[in-house]
């Protein structure tokens, strides 16, 4: 008989099913909204009456809803972009760059065949779609693998290079759409000229093609991390690259393919947000506050644990928080940034709940034969 008071102690997880994984993130999101609620009760609002604005709007409202998906997708892709060379062990901070550089390509091809506000002549608007989208993903695809390439010949910080990136893409479309860049829209406002209308891609529920294209990306992603010999390489180098170098990993070829194939997708998402969302069709004035959206892909990344299935479920909450916050801060009138604010928690909270992934609480009874006799899981 072991005589002593009941003790709580934590104990390494040694395997994390799916389910478990997903019951931790639900409470994370549970205790985040709790934490948000005293900055409603601080400015004099119920938090149940915000709650149920934010959440109506972003994903069941006709209007809200089309806008919660065009940002699902944008999100989505840029987590995918973080998350290949996350697996490899290297951190894209980069996706902002790859993403602007992803934005003036698809204008670029426009300017390039004439079409600087015009219709296109003789040339079918599906094959000018099919140039934008491969131009995209082509010009951000080279602009990522500059990084990779510096990290396996050099191995120089990945982080630092591509930071230094993205202030480069950000001047570079800031020269590109102002007063005498060869993009500036016609009227002299500080946002590019507008896309022909017959260049503009079909939408479903107002919702351009790319929901599919980044659909099918997340999935083809999944595939070839879990199945492909290509992926046990990434996976391999990402755990040990001296072991998997000494096991014929090429250490130069790896980062600059997962950094190609992660701008890729980010360029894809310049494409999306500035060629294909209903309503823009144009380098908009406000381009960084979405380059500054493409970080919460390393954020939809980091919770996912890398899994691209799971960071669906992730970006669309993300994404419709970030609408929902917008719509309630107005309707409510509430001070700027309450959507950045709840964005925020939501972030915090979703990572320090991180934890629990790794480790369970345990209550530990010294008194009987036998302790850990109950686990709080």
């Amino acid at each position: 008989m072991r005589i002593g008071r009941p003790t709580l102690k934590l104990q390494k997880r040694v395997y994390l099913s799916g389910w478990r994984a997903a019951s931790i993130s639900i409470l994370a999101i549970l205790v985040a909204l709790l934490l948000f609620s005293l900055i409603f009760l601080l400015a004099g609002i119920n938090p149940l009456t915000a709650y149920e604005e934010i959440f109506s709007y972003a994903f069941d409202n006709p209007f809200g809803l089309p806008i919660t998906l065009n940002r699902f997708v944008f999100l989505l892709l840029c987590t995918c972009a973080f998350i290949l060379p996350y697996k490899a062990g290297l951190w894209n901070i980069g996706m902002t760059g790859q993403f602007y550089i992803g934005s003036l390509a698809v204008y670029g091809v426009l300017l390039g065949l004439g079409f600087r506000g015009s219709e296109p002549v003789n040339i079918a608007p599906g094959f000018v779609i099919l140039l934008m989208v491969a131009a995209s993903m082509v010009s951000g695809a080279l602009y990522g693998a500059i990084a990779g390439f510096f990290k396996g010949k050099l191995n120089t910080n990945e982080i630092v290079v591509t930071m230094m990136l993205n202030f480069i893409a950000f001047w570079l479309v800031s020269y590109m759409i102002k007063e005498g860049g060869p993009f500036m829209n016609p009227g002299g406002r500080g946002e590019s000229f507008e896309m022909a209308a017959s260049l503009r891609p079909p939408t479903f529920f107002n919702v351009p093609f790319t929901i599919f294209l980044a659909l099918g990306f997340a999935f083809l992603l999944y595939f070839l991390l879990k199945r492909t010999k290509l992926g046990y390489q990434i996976r391999a180098f990402g755990l040990n690259p001296t072991a998997a170098e000494y096991a014929g990993v090429n250490h130069v070829s790896i980062p600059v393919l997962v950094f190609l194939l992660g701008g890729a997708l980010a360029g894809l998402a310049g494409y999306h947000y500035f060629a294909a969302v209903p309503g823009v069709f144009k380098i908009a004035r406000n381009y960084a506050f979405f380059g500054d959206l493409a970080f919460y892909g390393i954020i939809c990344g980091l919770i996912s644990q890398g899994n691209p299935l799971a960071s669906i479920p992730v970006a669309f909450l993300f994404g419709g928080m970030s609408v929902g916050g917008r719509y309630v801060q107005g309707k409510l009138g509430m001070s700027f940034g309450v959507d950045f604010a709840l964005m925020g928690v939501l972030m915090i909270t979703l990572v320090a709940f991180q934890f629990f992934y790794r480790y369970r609480v345990v209550f530990s009874n010294p008194q009987k034969e036998n302790p850990d006799a109950r686990i709080l899981d």
